[in-house]
């Protein structure tokens, strides 16, 4: 299991939430922590989260949780409304890069991505969220490239790749039930053959048949001839 999915089942699946996207992160400014809350120092890794809860009215989140070093756990370390959030900034409007920060009420963070299109990810469906669920002034997305704007491009994606992979499966069970029936067709005929061989070969060898009677005669006219012949 992936680090991501442990943590929608770990972290918001209790609490009736489902995951709609998590990206790990760096500080790019490292903050100087020496003692740690689980009791040590250590590293550990970070995941920026959004999720939704399952039920009506929907409410968004924006969670932090980290896993430390040794652990197989995860834990959640910040959380915010996505009303709480006022700024996104992608960083760089014209090409893919890793860095983004972002800015709430009471935090302001920037952050590192695992790579550039992790973080397009992330902030795609973070823009679609935000249009989604926001019930205020819905955050800014500033230096951000056009493409993570607008509209579900990486969601149409995946969903045309999962519908592309469906009807392959469904195109490979057809064409394999062809074939087996096909197949079923033949064997069919090769069964029917296979019977009226059997017939025809019992009728042969069998001495009440009218077949082999009628042999049986011709054989006796044949000796009495040969017998007459004789004397």
């Amino acid at each position: 299991m992936s680090a991501k999915s442990a943590i929608n089942k770990e972290v918001f699946t209790p609490h009736d939430e489902k995951m709609l996207v998590a990206v790990q992160v760096k500080r790019r400014t490292k903050k100087k922590i020496p003692f740690l809350a689980t009791g040590g120092q250590g590293d550990y890794m970070t995941f920026i989260c959004l999720s939704v809860t399952n039920k009506k009215p929907s409410h968004v989140s924006i969670t932090k949780v980290k896993q430390f070093q040794g652990s197989l756990s995860f834990s959640k370390r910040s959380m915010w409304t996505i009303d709480q959030l006022r700024q996104v900034n992608g960083c760089d409007p014209n090409r893919d890069c890793p860095e983004f920060d972002l800015a709430f009420d009471n935090a302001f963070d920037q952050w590192v991505a695992g790579s550039a299109g992790e973080k397009c990810t992330f902030i795609q469906i973070l823009h679609h969220t935000c249009q989604r669920y926001s019930s205020q002034s819905k955050p800014e997305f500033v230096n951000c490239q056009p493409k993570l704007l607008g509209g579900n491009s990486i969601l149409h994606s995946a969903a045309d790749s999962v519908t592309s992979a469906v009807q392959k499966a469904s195109q490979a069970l057809n064409e394999r039930g062809e074939r087996l029936g096909r197949a079923e067709e033949k064997t069919g005929e090769m069964k029917n053959s296979a019977e009226q061989f059997a017939v025809t070969a019992h009728k042969r060898i069998d001495p009440a048949s009218p077949c082999s009677t009628t042999h049986h005669a011709n054989h006796v006219s044949l000796h009495q001839l040969a017998m007459k012949h004789k004397c």
